[in-house]
């Protein structure tokens, strides 16, 4: 099977800042003390895949994505992408303009005054000519919806907003993966809608690789395949239906689940025959009919 990203025994270890302040129990941090963010993780994407990874703070899920541009390089083990290992200096060029990330704080990506200017960065520092950047930036900000935006200061926008413009960003370089980082940690309701809808158009109408990092257990469960991780190291892994069935496990790593098959959880438990692996709740509603007519 060809991946489209890999990883093989992936370790990553990063080293403890020095610290000579004591803390309140008397201790002293030890300087320069590796710590072990990824212990031993082997994975495969597919191309044309979207795949979520989740986690709770500090389990390793943004250092696996910082590992797919070549932010970080594995402590040891390997990780290729599109074939290509990200431990060949040479190639780390390549790599990155095959691979797009988009962060949490959308404010920490736009640079530009004029939204359209924004877009046109990254083209224009792959030197793209002047034409081909100016389709590109149209093509960008209609496929994300942010058209009629194009010649608007990003800082009258709202934070969903700001965060379409960012992907319309990387949509202008061409990639083959688009990495979100916790994308839409600091959005509203709303505008984690907005970016959601985006996301699966460019996965499922444009064909590109999704690697979602996130903490909302309901976008999750829109993804094809789920990826747990805890401690550096994969502990689930599966179909959303497989993965949130696991209710008790992934609460005992401190996870919780789509509200969905929290329900489905609670009313099997009062003996209502649902099945297991309900995820959205489109899907519950049409189960609970179901029950209802019978």
């Amino acid at each position: 099977m060809e991946f489209i990203v890999k990883a093989e025994n992936l370790v990553y270890k990063y080293v403890a800042p020095s610290s000579s302040d004591e803390n309140s129990a008397g201790d002293t941090t030890d300087a320069g003390v590796p710590l072990l963010a990824l212990n031993g993780i082997n994975v495969g994407i597919k191309k044309g895949e979207f795949v979520a990874v989740l986690g709770h703070n500090g389990s390793g899920k943004s250092t696996f994505a910082k590992h797919i541009n070549c932010l970080l390089q594995p402590t040891s083990g390997m990780v290729w992408v599109n074939g290509i290992s990200t431990a060949d200096e040479e190639t780390i060029w390549d790599i990155r303009q095959s691979v797009g990330m988009v962060f949490q704080n959308p404010d920490n990506q736009i640079i530009a005054t004029i939204v359209e200017e924004d877009v046109a960065f990254g083209p224009e520092n792959l030197g793209i000519p002047p034409s081909e950047i100016r389709k590109r930036v149209d093509e960008a900000l209609a496929t994300v919806g942010m058209s009629e935006f194009a010649g608007n200061p990003p800082h009258h926008l709202s934070g969903g907003q700001k965060q379409r413009v960012a992907i319309a960003g990387i949509l202008a370089m061409r990639p083959d993966i688009i990495v979100l980082d916790e994308s839409t940690a600091m959005l509203d309701p709303n505008g984690r809608k907005e970016v959601m809808k985006v996301v699966k158009q460019l996965n499922e109408e444009e064909g590109i690789t999704i690697v979602f990092i996130t903490h909302y257990m309901d976008e999750a469960a829109l993804a094809d395949r789920v990826i747990v991780v805890a401690d550096g190291k994969i502990v689930i892994e599966g179909t959303p239906a497989e993965v949130f069935s696991q209710i008790d496990e992934l609460k005992a790593i401190g996870l919780d689940v789509p509200q969905a098959a929290e329900i489905v959880h609670k009313l099997r438990n009062h003996g209502i025959n649902l099945p297991q692996g309900v995820v959205t709740p489109q899907h519950l509603v049409e189960e609970l009919e179901k029950c209802l007519l019978k």
